[in-house]
């Protein structure tokens, strides 16, 4: 968990190393998506098809929350764009990181904040399904005025990544599952060292732009993780929620995948196009540990209150 917290400082520490060296990591931007799809297999390691049956007993709070997920990160993505009159290249990017699904350390975040961890994992797993379809849907309905964006490419490319790997993992898990416990209890720390090694890649393949990005994308991708976790706070408690389990959805929402949306920016875009993810993927882990905090350190005075 100590290490979760500490994210930030390490993502910026590769950074300066992808910044000053890039030689190093451009090359490697072909390892993006099969090391993707290492992650979801190991997610797909620590579940059983028994979790489906949370999801279920979750199903209200879960439906819900994804809807918010993916009515409110979408469209802040595409508002703060238009706003901040970022360029086509950026807004994509941002576009890409509000269509994506929750990310994984929203899960240990949830855990420091004292949420709901069944019901983070559940809407963990379900927005990682239901972003195979939405990402490049609302990808399209946000972007097909501007730019061609190759919906059904990446509906094959996201059940390649997503969906198969997963699968996988949990078929795995089922037959060999005390065999496989010793690197399941890693998948964490590997899914935190995949992210950090993508952050290096599209720093390294943005090293001469970076002297120039402006200000306006890192506030503008500040103001979308934040507009995502005081959303989902105050739409889950105006929806009749307790405490516990809108800091729950407050983290799904705002923090999201953005090693996904990483990839498929390289894929399918620019390098320029993956500069948003790369930067949310450093600032939603700093804001989701402030916020973790907030109310571990709220729950206590209020238990000895």
């Amino acid at each position: 968990m100590m290490l979760i917290l500490a994210f930030p400082i390490w993502a910026l520490l590769v950074s300066g190393i992808a910044w000053f060296f890039p030689d190093g990591f451009i090359g490697l931007k072909s390892w993006i998506v099969p090391l993707l799809m290492l992650v979801m297999l190991g997610m797909g390691l620590t579940l059983t098809w028994q979790d489906f049956l949370k999801v279920w007993q979750h199903r209200l709070i879960v439906a819900a929350g994804v809807t918010l997920q993916f009515l409110v990160m979408p469209f802040a993505a595409w508002t703060l764009s238009m706003l901040f009159g970022l360029s086509l290249e950026l807004t994509i990017g941002m576009m890409l990181v509000g269509a994506t699904a929750g990310g994984t350390a929203s899960n240990v975040m949830a855990y420091l904040a004292k949420g709901d961890v069944a019901l983070s994992v559940s809407m963990t797993l379900i927005s990682t399904l239901a972003a195979v379809i939405m990402l490049p849907l609302l990808s399209w309905v946000y972007l097909s005025q501007t730019v061609e964006v190759p919906a059904l490419s990446m509906l094959f490319m996201l059940l390649k990544m997503i969906v198969a790997p997963l699968l996988l993992g949990m078929l795995l898990n089922h037959f060999w599952h005390q065999q496989l416990q010793p690197i399941a209890r890693f998948f964490s720390l590997f899914s935190m060292a995949v992210i950090l090694f993508i952050i290096a890649i599209v720093v390294a393949l943005n090293a001469n732009n970076l002297t120039t990005v402006a200000w306006t994308l890192v506030l503008a991708v500040m103001l979308h993780n934040l507009i995502g976790l005081f959303s989902g706070y105050w739409l889950s408690r105006k929806l009749g929620f307790d405490s516990v389990i809108a800091r729950t959805v407050a983290i799904e929402i705002g923090m999201q995948n953005s090693g996904l949306s990483v990839a498929l920016a390289l894929k399918y875009f620019t390098a320029a196009s993956a500069l948003p993810g790369a930067l949310f993927s450093i600032w939603h882990n700093l804001s989701g540990s402030v916020f973790a905090s907030y109310w571990q350190n709220r729950d206590k005075v209020n238990t000895r209150v």
